[in-house]
């Protein structure tokens, strides 16, 4: 007869004799809806969690992890996706798309920037569990929650226009945005207005960057944008597929699949109206090292005497082009007007093989800053009389730069004066009291332009090349949108009449700063030669082009990118 302390050991050796998985009690797993839950951030931050879900980006190398996809919870305020990143210095498992696997791991947030955060499981344990397929989600417009597709996959089934492109070459990145291009509030309201806030939260609403899937900078080759592709700001993707992410403080899409990029149309010369056509041109910094083909590299511009050979090229194609009679220009050398100074050899290069151009000597300077305008013309079109002028006093020299005001005669008609000017920019260095960043969308400096406008008002008003000329054109750079305080006190205050506006000229533009286009170029009249104006027209050959597009990487023998910004056209009978 067996005695009870012997079932007792056999019953307990029985127990350990069953399988280990017969005794842990059965896995829980999570529908990735309530790990991500409703708001931004999980209520399970810091639990540990099983899901389970098919790869829908194995970004192993790029972002260090992968985006896991279920077939949903049925709550459509909850995303269905997640981030699973993998242990710093783990080789990574072997996983690609359509991969179904079990995870459990420890939920937290990761900063996406500013105070936003990504969900995501942490220290996974990896379990395969075949394969699988994820449906993507359709939008034909922007999202009203991208927090409720983060992770997820999706394919927009509308055009994007390609908004920017400055972040492509260093980030592998893209900014496009849904319903046409992103426009500077500043450029349609007043900075600080309720309209303009409404126009801002617009952008943010429309935007959405699409990304290479990695963190690397300076990638070689971006994988969805084929090698040589030219990019035009305004151009149209379609067939974007790839999976929505905040980082960087901005929606995104890693791309999942090569979008369809449209060619460039790029446009052909401008023609306008009238006898007597002027335009205004920033050069992006003409520095010719000691104007002997040597003392490169110099404080801006051309790092080479190759670089300036191929920028000159295609400054000369540029002015060609626009055909002018007179041209302000921005952005020279402050270097004289001997035979080596930079302003001599582009005239010199734009008379190569026959023609009449002259530049306009002020003797010295125009200012004391490094970079100075300009102004040159065609003898044979046009002839200067009186003296130059210029301006020093007050903001003007290393700040605002001094303008440069001449008066010119057609045949035997009565003058007019062409004023070039370049304010101040926006770059918040040295900024203090009211020229700092007041944070209303007009920059650092914005006092000071202000003051710069009076001035300039006030000293045309004194005739300042004794022409007694009522007909003046003002124009350049005026490092200030349409509807920020030196131009609109100009125009409304003052009195000047914007050339485009008279024109009739719709959404005129010049500049495309980090994915927002408008116009820091403008090109002002007093209202006797208003009258006069027969056209306007803004040659965009240079802000909606990508940098690679420019002198040092790109076709020397086009105009397309030879500065970054637009140069702009009038035409007037005089």
């Amino acid at each position: 007869m067996t005695s009870p302390r012997s079932l007792l050991t056999l019953a307990l050796l029985a127990t350990l004799a069953l399988p280990a998985c017969a005794a842990t009690p059965k896995e829980r797993v999570m529908p990735i809806g309530q790990v991500q839950g409703e708001s931004a951030r999980s209520a399970l931050d810091g639990q540990t969690v099983t899901v389970e879900g098919v790869v829908s980006g194995a970004l192993l190398e790029g972002l260090g992890g992968f985006f896991l996809q279920d077939a949903g919870d049925g709550n459509p305020k909850t995303s269905d996706a997640l981030f699973v990143a993998l242990d710093e210095g783990v080789p990574p498992p072997s996983l690609s798309a359509g991969d179904r696997v079990r995870v459990s791991g420890i939920v937290g947030e990761r900063k996406a920037g500013g105070d936003a955060t990504q969900t995501a499981l942490h220290a996974p344990v990896i379990q395969p569990r075949g394969k699988g397929s994820v449906v993507p989600t359709v939008l034909s417009a922007p999202s009203s929650d991208w927090e409720a597709l983060e992770g997820m996959l999706v394919r927009i089934d509308a055009p994007l226009t390609l908004s920017g492109t400055h972040t492509l070459e260093r980030f592998g990145e893209l900014i496009t945005s849904f319903d046409g291009r992103l426009w500077q509030p500043s450029e349609r309201a007043a900075p600080g207005s309720p309209e303009a806030k409404r126009l801002a939260a617009d952008n943010a609403r429309r935007t959405l960057v699409l990304d290479d899937g990695s963190t690397a900078r300076d990638p070689a080759a971006v994988r969805y944008v084929k090698d040589g592709q030219p990019l035009r700001t305004g151009t149209l993707l379609t067939g974007v597929q790839g999976i929505v992410e905040q980082r960087l403080g901005s929606w995104r899409l890693q791309l999942t699949t090569t979008p369809m990029i449209a060619a460039p149309q790029r446009p052909t010369p401008p023609q306008v109206a009238g006898n007597v056509r002027v335009a205004a041109f920033n050069l992006e910094n003409l520095f010719n090292g000691d104007g002997n083909g040597g003392g490169f590299p110099t404080e801006r511009g051309a790092k080479t005497s190759e670089q300036l050979k191929a920028q000159m090229a295609k400054l000369v194609a540029t002015i060609r082009g626009l055909d002018p009679d007179i041209a302000a220009l921005m952005e020279l050398e402050n270097d004289g007007y001997g035979a080596d100074s930079s302003l001599a050899q582009l005239v010199a290069a734009l008379n190569t093989g026959g023609g009449t151009w002259r530049f306009v000597d002020a003797k010295q300077g125009p200012g004391p800053d490094t970079i100075r305008v300009g102004i040159i013309y065609r003898s044979d079109k046009v002839k200067p009389t009186g003296k130059p002028a210029t301006l020093l006093e007050g903001p003007f020299g290393e700040r605002s730069r001094s303008p440069l005001a001449q008066a010119f005669v057609r045949g035997t008609g009565k003058p007019f004066v062409v004023v070039a000017n370049h304010l101040k920019s926006k770059g918040c260095s040295e900024a203090i009291g009211p020229d700092t960043d007041q944070k209303d969308g007009a920059g650092c400096w914005n006092a000071l332009r202000l003051d710069s406008a009076q001035r300039l008002d006030a000293w045309l008003k004194t005739d300042p090349t004794r022409t007694r000329s009522d007909r003046v054109v003002m124009l350049g750079d005026f490092n200030a949108y349409a509807m920020e305080a030196p131009v609109r006190w100009l125009r409304d205050d003052a009195g000047w009449v914007d050339a485009f506006k008279q024109a009739g000229i719709e959404q005129p533009y010049s500049y495309v700063y980090n994915g927002l286009t408008g116009r820091l170029d403008h090109a002002l009249l007093s209202p006797s030669l208003a009258k006069q104006l027969r056209g306007a027209a803004e040659w965009h050959i240079n802000a909606d082009e990508q940098d690679a597009q420019g002198y040092a990487d790109g076709d020397a023998s086009t105009p397309y990118r030879s500065s970054d910004h637009d140069p702009l056209l009038l035409g007037f009978d005089l």
